[in-house]
């Protein structure tokens, strides 16, 4: 079992700040993608379970946490923050054996959350109501309201990042969580909710219950003591938490994914974009939501970005987390299993560039090599669905309608880009393309936890991140007072 930070015992709950055993009494085995021996065993969640933990974040509301000032609230989200920076190297090691990520991309997120909670915690007094002119003898003024209890369903890719943008705006807000982290890779999840509690975060305020989704997800989604949702994940399981929502009439924040798209002109400036083109598609394996795995390319410049993202593609080197190098497993057997049958469905396709999977790498991992097809149709599968690995395609077109039409072509809509010196053409794409985020002449902003995320189609609906984040995590609600 990994040494986990301040002696966490990773087989618990977290509920109303006490580590409890789950109910049941089972567990789940975390499996170690690099190698696919068990790194642990983890609480397995049930309904009774997650019902002590709406209770603790109930009673939270009530007490200490829901009288707690805005101000208040930001130093303990402060503290938070700089604990997981004091705890950085083990959090570190935590995340690349459970997700599979490299070490510097796992390093990369501990920063990220720090960030996150830095960035919350200075945001919670500066949420504003407004007045609003009426009627003589009228005074009218909105205030932002915490909705309640927050239910927080989160994926394997991005832990740290995601309890970043996720639980820490709705701690922000003054809320009280609870957290289902996913079954594949859930411990510094459990790490955030100690080093939450060394910071002084009231209990209830922040709970913590791992387990199956179809268990502890499905009843953290069904639970009339749930206020509002948040879920990133698969869009399958999106549709089933909206219509499980909606019996209860619960808002919900969606996150569900995409086919994002990069268009590169022919007046690009290729030598910058080839990091971007490359990274954003082949980062934490291929499984990031915002992905770029669509590469665009405008025939003049299409034979030179081929060339060089194959040649980058070639010197990919794939292996365990622990050895830190460009690529590391998938998650799991299941996921390789997946990207394999969408590989299978390239065949015939030009493959412009493969990587390597090391000498060394353990056969029980989940490997698989990154790979760069060319010259493939708009239409194509590997073109239209998210294979959620290190795949990526190019796909060349003509004129800038037509690459508009190619862009806008699938169900997702979370993330785009426009590579060009043509100040015009980049602000008439901006307005045009569907997505979320569009990025000119970069990708991703650096992460951008001020930026507002989130997609439309299938991509899911509402918005993280930034302050946009603390309103979907609030309700406004409007006060008239009459003067008589």
């Amino acid at each position: 079992m990994p040494v986990m930070p301040l002696g966490l015992d990773p087989s618990l709950c977290f509920i109303n700040g006490d580590w409890v055993p789950s109910t049941g009494g089972a567990h789940a085995a975390l499996i170690n993608p690099s190698d696919g021996s068990t790194l642990c065993d983890i609480a397995r969640g049930t309904d009774e379970d997650i019902d002590r933990a709406v209770t603790a974040a109930s009673e939270a509301l009530r007490s200490e946490w829901g009288k707690a000032t805005a101000a208040e609230r930001g130093r303990v989200l402060a503290k938070i923050g700089h604990g997981m920076l004091q705890h950085i190297d083990e959090l570190a090691q935590l995340e690349a054996m459970d997700v599979g990520k490299p070490l510097k991309q796992a390093r990369a997120d501990v920063v990220a959350l720090a960030r996150y909670m830095e960035f919350y915690a200075g945001a919670c007094d500066k949420v504003h109501g407004e007045t609003i002119p009426y009627l003589d003898g009228y005074t009218v003024y909105t205030l932002r309201e915490p909705h309640g209890v927050t239910g927080h369903i989160i994926p394997w890719n991005y832990p740290m990042q995601i309890i970043g943008r996720s639980v820490g705006a709705a701690l922000a807000m003054g809320n009280a969580a609870v957290l289902k982290p996913a079954e594949e890779a859930c411990l510094t999840a459990l790490a955030f909710a100690e080093i939450a509690r060394a910071a002084g975060l009231p209990r209830g305020a922040l709970n913590v219950v791992p387990g199956l989704g179809a268990e502890a997800g499905a009843a953290l989604t069904r639970h009339s003591g749930v206020n509002h949702v948040s879920f990133t994940g698969s869009v399958g399981v999106g549709k089933l938490i909206q219509e499980t929502t909606a019996r209860n009439v619960v808002p919900v924040t969606l996150e569900l994914g995409g086919k994002s798209p990069q268009l590169v002109f022919d007046d690009a400036d290729i030598d910058a974009a080839l990091p971007f083109l490359v990274n954003a598609g082949v980062q934490n394996a291929g499984q990031t939501c915002s992905a770029a795995s669509r590469i665009l390319v405008q025939r003049g410049a299409y034979d030179r970005v081929v060339a060089e993202m194959g040649k980058r593609y070639d010197a990919f080197r794939v292996g365990p987390a622990m050895d830190d190098l460009d690529v590391g497993p998938l998650i799991s057997a299941r996921q390789k299993a997946i990207v394999e049958g969408y590989l299978a469905q390239g065949d015939g396709l030009e493959v412009a560039g493969r990587g390597k999977i090391v000498a060394n790498a353990p056969s029980g991992g989940a490997y698989v090599a990154p790979v760069l097809y060319a010259g493939v149709c708009p239409d194509h599968v590997l073109a239209q669905e998210e294979i959620f690995g290190p795949v990526q395609v190019i796909i060349p077109f003509e004129t800038e309608q037509e690459a508009l039409e190619i862009a806008n072509g699938t169900q997702y809509g979370l993330v785009a880009a426009v590579w060009s010196q043509n100040g015009g053409r980049q602000m008439r794409l901006a307005k045009q393309l569907r997505a979320g985020q569009v990025f000119l002449n970069n990708y991703g902003a650096g992460g951008g936890v001020e930026l507002p995320f989130g997609g439309t189609g299938l991509s899911g609906h509402g918005r993280e991140k930034g302050f946009e984040a603390l309103y979907g995590f609030s309700t406004l609600k409007t006060i008239a007072a009459y003067h008589m």
